[in-house]
C-alpha cells in the first residue's frame, strides 16, 4: 500500500513533539513492506530553527538514525496533489498543517479519490483553541485520530467530523530501548522543553525543587528556555545542555538513574488520559520514572507500578530519594513499565491499531491477513503486508 503522510516536519523534533510519534509510525509502516511518503512544507519553522542551532550535520544525525525514511519539501502553492497522491490507498494530515493543505486535500478526495483520508490531532487546540481546529474543512475525510478519548468525543460532539478514532501515541522501539553498558553521568535526567509558560510552576515544584534538595547531579535538555528560566536551572544545581535530538535520548536516560515526567498544565486540567509521548518513550528505555500527577482516565498504564506518582514536590523528592536508594526499587520500576511499553505501547501496536481503523472504514489493508508484524530486517514487496 501506499501511505502518504502531510506533516509539519519528520526532518526536524525542535519544538516539534509530533515528529517523534510520526517518524516511528512511519518506519513500522515501511519495515512492513508499505511504500511512505512524508511530506512538509519548505521552510517550516521547526526545520529552520534545528539548522540554525544545530546545523545541517543534525540532518545527517536523523537519516542515520531513519534510514527508511526519506522526508520531502513541498511549497503550497506549487503542490500538485494529483503527483503526489498519486496511487495512495492511505493518506493522513497531521493537524499542524496548513489549513489551506487540508481544504484543498479534502477537494481532491471529493472529486473521486479512492484513499483513505485520516487527520491526524496530537495536539491540546482542541480544548484551548477551539476557533484554530474550527476552522479546519474536513470534508472528504474519512475520520479523525485522535491522541486520547476527550479529543475524539470533541471533535464528534462539535460537529468537527463525523467519525473518530482514538490513536495514542507510542514508543519507537527501534530507538527507543535500553542501551545497556552506558558509562553513568548522573542521577536525574529531564529532556523537554520549558513549555510557553504552561508548566513553569510545576518544573519549579517538581524539578528544580527537589533537585536542589536532595543535592542531585542533574541536566536538563531542551529548546525555549528564556534567561529566567536558565537562570533558575543555575541556582538549582542543573546543568542545562540544550538542544538534543530525540533519537539522541536513549543513551542519555542510560546514562542517568532516574526521569521525572512534568505534564503541560492544559494535559493535567482538561485533557485526563493523555500523558505525551514522553513517557512511552522514557519507559522503553527501561529507567525509572517518577512522574507529577496526571490523570491515567484511560488506563494506559499501572500507576505505582510502572512509575511512582508524586502529588506535590516534597513527595517528587520522596520517590526521587527512594529510587536512588534501592537498586531494587529502581530496578522493578524500570522493568515493569519496560513491559507495559513492550506489551501495549509501541508504533507496531499503533499501526495494527491503524489497520483495523481501516478496515473499520471500508479500507482494508491489502496483504495476507491485513496488517501482521513488521519484519525489520527482511524486506517485503512493496504493496504486501506480511502474515
Amino acid at each position: 500500500m501506499r501511505v502518504v503522510i502531510f506533516c509539519h516536519s519528520a526532518l526536524s523534533d525542535w519544538n516539534h513533539g509530533n515528529a517523534h510519534f510520526l517518524r516511528g509510525v512511519a518506519t513500522e509502516l515501511a519495515a512492513r513492506g508499505h511504500e511512505v511518503r512524508l511530506l512538509e512544507p519548505d521552510g517550516g519553522w521547526s526545520l529552520s530553527n534545528l539548522l540554525a542551532d544545530a546545523g545541517p550535520e543534525a540532518l545527517a544525525g536523523f537519516h542515520a538514525a531513519y534510514p527508511r525514511l526519506a522526508p520531502e519539501r513541498y511549497r503550497l502553492d506549487a503542490l500538485d496533489l494529483d503527483q503526489a497522491l498519486d496511487g495512495a490507498g492511505l493518506v493522513l494530515v497531521h493537524e499542524w498543517s496548513d489549513p489551506a493543505l487540508v481544504r484543498q486535500v479534502g477537494a481532491h478526495r471529493r472529486r473521486g479519490g479512492r484513499y483513505a483520508l485520516l487527520f491526524h490531532d496530537t495536539h491540546h487546540r482542541a480544548v484551548t483553541d477551539p476557533g484554530a481546529m474550527a476552522a479546519f474543512d474536513l470534508d472528504g475525510y474519512d475520520a479523525v485520530l485522535a491522541f486520547g478519548e476527550v479529543i475524539r468525543e470533541l471533535y464528534l460532539r462539535r460537529g468537527w467530523a463525523r467519525r473518530a478514532f482514538t490513536w495514542h501515541e507510542a514508543a519507537d522501539t527501534r530507538v527507543f530501548r535500553p542501551l545497556p553498558g552506558v558509562p553513568g553521568e548522573g542521577d536525574l535526567v529531564w529532556i523537554g522543553n520549558w513549555g510557553d509558560e504552561e508548566r513553569t510552576a510545576e518544573l519549579h515544584e517538581f524539578l528544580l525543587g527537589p533537585v536542589r534538595a536532595l543535592g542531585l547531579r542533574a541536566r536538563v535538555h531542551g529548546v525555549r528556555y528564556p534567561e529566567a528560566a536558565r537562570r533558575a536551572l543555575s541556582e538549582a544545581g542543573v546543568a542545562y545542555r540544550g538542544y538534543l535530538p530525540n533519537f539522541e535520548a536513549p543513551r542519555a536516560f542510560a546514562a542517568h538513574r532516574v526521569t521525572v515526567h512534568v505534564p503541560r498544565r492544559p494535559y493535567v486540567l482538561a485533557l485526563p488520559g493523555i500523558p505525551t509521548i514522553r513517557p512511552f518513550e522514557a519507559l522503553a528505555c527501561g529507567i525509572p520514572l517518577v512522574s507529577a500527577p496526571w490523570r491515567d482516565a484511560e488506563g494506559l498504564f499501572r500507576p505505582g507500578e510502572d512509575f511512582l506518582v508524586a502529588r506535590d514536590g516534597a513527595e517528587m523528592a520522596r520517590h526521587l530519594r527512594a529510587v536512588l536508594g534501592d537498586p531494587a526499587l529502581a530496578a522493578g520500576l524500570a522493568a515493569r513499565g519496560l513491559e507495559t511499553v513492550r506489551a501495549r505501547h509501541t508504533c507496531a501496536h499503533r499501526v495494527d491499531e491503524l489497520c483495523a481503523i481501516l478496515s473499520a472504514l471500508g479500507h482494508p489493508v491489502p496483504g495476507v491477513g491485513g496488517c501482521g508484524p513488521s519484519a525489520p530486517e527482511t524486506p517485503v514487496l512493496s504493496g504486501t503486508c506480511p502474515s
